[in-house]
């Protein structure tokens, strides 16, 4: 079972689910900065490339967006479900072609957004496929025999394209105990947004946006509850009340579990949720046993290393070796899903000598990954005794979203020493000295290159000032970072 706790402010929207007393999931969503996922757009083709099969498609955003072959939808055609081989891209589309698209991921770093023009739109309890005429039927819902009495009863409800029906269905989770009557609403709902985006479509122009996905709070009803949520706690009494409007016409099961939280501590603080978002954002993440993790984020992919610290509690060796990496397994599931990283994932487990003991991390790993809404995929442990895996990325990581690289290293972690600069420094007088002939060189550093110049350089600089004949005098400058330095000719 598990808590949702909603902090809304008029800028940024934050949702934390707390399971066991701990925060396993947050989401944030800013005013500013809102997910792009889902949003239907009328595209115009910028470029085609026929050697990535992909083509950039204009929806008006800073970046053009990305369309790949594999996710056009044409006449029956989706290549994501059709395993013949896709038409090529250039006898499909071409520049200056309109195209109706919806994102499917947000832009990521310097990626721009990734496209399918195969919309769909999702409901309470449906996801409606336009374009389609197939009733699909989540995994996750019952028996053959259940799923052939829904797949039934929806072809029902949805009547033949002739007589005004068609498109198709995909029956979600929460629809396996829904009534004619629920399933029915949601159709006329779902037709409607459709019909709306379509007349959208026929009056705008290129590049304009012609239907957004719902709110973070609103989608806290329609895909974070289940039947496991105790309750939804918001703290603004103005969304509460939109939250119960949306609810009664939408997510009528949520409503029970909505309450305003009136507490005088803020809502976050009841968890120590705030406290979790800046451990979050750390490098270094304490075990209770003593061990820790160290959790590194690359644009190529994440590493965690796993380290035993100071506990020695176990038996013998292979025994604490073998306590720490299970304790490891838990955490690292949960880092994952907390910071919400993505991509290919590298995990260095301790290395452990018994073949008993790697089975049951895996497993223990395995388990822990499973309670993730996110799809992972995990493979065994490498000759080099790593696990990989990856973990689906659909949107910035928390450290992405809440921090940017640092001004002075720009991302790299590290910083040149003052005797490196120092060293750059000497190097580019004696550079200079060999092109032009001024009077003077001065040297524009931080107060620690400067003095270091001054005290343990002293001599390499009076020695480099004898040789070229020239004087060189010393300033030190605050605002300048460690790296930053300028000669200056005078």
């Amino acid at each position: 079972m598990h808590d949702i706790l909603i902090n809304w402010a008029p800028q940024e929207t934050r949702v934390a689910i707390i399971e066991n007393g701990a925060v396993q999931e947050l989401h944030l969503e800013r005013t500013l900065e809102r997910g792009l996922v889902g949003n239907v757009y009328l595209g115009k083709v910028a470029r085609v490339l026929p050697g990535m099969q992909s083509a950039f498609i204009d929806i008006g955003l800073e970046r053009a967006a990305f369309l790949h072959v594999a996710d056009l939808h044409t006449s029956g055609y989706n290549g994501r479900s059709d395993t013949s081989p896709p038409t090529p891209i250039e006898k499909q589309v071409f520049e200056g072609q309109t195209l109706l698209v919806q994102v499917i991921k947000d832009p990521i770093g310097t990626k721009g957004a990734r496209l399918s023009t195969q919309v769909s739109i999702a409901g309470r309890m449906l996801v409606f496929l336009p374009q389609d005429n197939h009733i699909g039927i989540s995994q996750k819902i019952g028996s053959p025999e259940t799923r052939e009495q829904l797949r039934a009863r929806m072809q029902a409800l949805v009547g033949k394209p002739e007589e005004g029906g068609g498109g198709g269905f995909i029956l979600r989770t929460n629809a396996e105990e829904a009534s004619d009557t629920e399933l029915g609403d949601d159709i006329a709902y779902l037709r409607k947004a459709w019909a709306q985006i379509r007349q959208n479509a026929s009056q705008r122009p290129a590049g304009s946006l012609l239907h957004q996905d719902l709110s973070l709070a609103q989608r806290v009803l329609r895909d974070l509850a289940t039947e496991h949520t105790q309750s939804i706690r918001i703290d603004s009494k103005l969304q509460f009340d939109q939250l119960n409007e949306f609810g009664a016409a939408y997510m009528p099961a949520s409503l029970s579990k909505l309450v305003h939280y009136r507490g005088e501590r803020p809502i976050f603080d009841l968890y120590g949720v705030e406290e979790e978002i800046a451990r979050a954002l750390a490098r270094r993440v304490e075990l209770k046993s003593g061990g820790y993790l160290i959790i590194d984020q690359t644009e190529a992919l994440t590493t965690v290393d796993v380290n035993t610290g100071g506990y020695v509690g176990a038996r013998n060796f292979d025994d604490t070796i073998f306590k720490t990496n299970l304790e490891a397994a838990l955490a690292i599931a949960r880092q994952l899903r907390l910071r919400n990283l993505g991509g290919i994932i590298i995990v260095d487990f301790i290395d452990m000598v018994r073949e008993d003991h790697q089975q049951s991390v895996l497993s223990e790993f395995r388990k822990q990954l499973a309670k993730d809404r996110t799809k992972t995929t995990v493979s065994g442990f490498t000759q080099l005794g790593l696990v990989e895996m990856t973990r689906k990325r659909t949107r910035e990581s928390l450290a992405h979203m809440l921090c940017q690289p640092c001004p002075t290293c720009e991302g790299k972690g590290q910083v040149k020493t003052a005797r490196s600069v120092c060293y750059d420094i000497l190097r580019e007088i004696l550079r200079e000295a060999r092109q032009f002939d001024p009077k003077e060189f001065r040297v524009v550093a931080s107060p620690s290159v400067i003095e270091m110049l001054l005290d343990e350089e002293s001599a390499h600089l009076a020695d480099l000032s004898a040789f070229i004949g020239k004087p060189i005098s010393l300033s030190a400058e605050p605002t300048m970072n460690p790296e930053q330095h300028d000669i200056v000719l005078l």
